[in-house]
């Protein structure tokens, strides 16, 4: 879909469209119609990001926990599950599961909501253990932006594949 396409939307097409992009959140989307027109990919996502960084904290905490865990067993978005796929997420190991599964457990009983990681930055299932590792000993405030900061780069490359193909 084409940008100008976008622009030319009224808010329930535009949300029906684009409202997958953050991971159960259409409100997003709802939010950043008003901004329109977009002149660009990066200024579409900026509107978007900031409605998210306008929100408040609860809307801001169900955005992240709407997401899904990495290797959980929630039945994942057309988008999740590509993403997880492209990594192998979706077909681990016994042993591998076993090792996800302890690592979710763990960051999600110290932070109250899951381990958002931007796949498309990693090339492989061990640089996102790793980086999990790290993150699971940060603070509750450097988390909760940490993962909105993930999300960022988890919707920008859901716009690119949307308006770009």
């Amino acid at each position: 879909m084409a940008l100008e396409a976008v622009n030319s939307l009224g808010k329930a097409g535009f949300v029906a469209k684009l409202g997958g992009v953050f991971e159960h959140s259409p409100w997003v989307a709802e939010r950043a119609w008003q901004r329109r027109p977009f002149h660009s990919l990066d200024e579409l996502h900026r509107a978007m990001m900031s409605a998210v960084e306008n929100a408040s904290e609860e809307e801001k905490l169900a955005l992240v926990r709407a997401h899904p865990e990495l290797a959980g067993s929630e039945t994942l978005t057309p988008h999740s599950s590509a993403e997880q796929r492209r990594l192998g997420f979706t077909s681990l190991s016994r042993r591998e599961l076993d090792e996800m599964s302890e690592l979710n457990r763990a960051y999600r009983e110290k932070f109250g909501f899951p381990c958002i990681v931007a796949l498309r930055l990693h090339a492989d299932r061990a640089s996102v253990m790793r980086e999990m590792r790290t993150r699971a000993a940060n603070s509750r405030d450097v988390e909760l932006r940490n993962a909105l900061e993930q999300i960022g780069h988890i919707t920008r490359g859901r716009l690119e594949k949307m308006l770009h193909g």
